[in-house]
């Protein structure tokens, strides 16, 4: 089948070297890329949720301590105010 691929210039140039110190055809390797990367998806296993827990504690923030406010949180944290 033939069909219009656009590639990178640089992959382009890369490629057509490899297959020509390999004795293979820019077609061959665009096919044995596709077949690896079709490989290695159906490999994979599927992912499993994860279930992460609740904290039931309470009590809440430290006085003084704003979530909104990052540097503040920060400078808290390192004891700078």
């Amino acid at each position: 089948m033939r069909t219009t691929v656009r590639l990178d210039e640089n992959l382009f140039l890369e490629v057509k070297r490899e297959a020509a110190k390999r004795g293979e055809t820019l077609t061959s390797m665009i096919e044995q890329g596709l077949r690896l990367v079709l490989a290695a998806s159906r490999s994979r296993p599927g992912r499993t949720r994860v279930k992460l827990p609740v904290s039931r504690a309470g009590g809440g923030t430290l006085p003084g301590v704003d979530l909104n406010d990052s540097s503040a949180l920060l400078d808290k944290m390192e004891g700078r105010r």
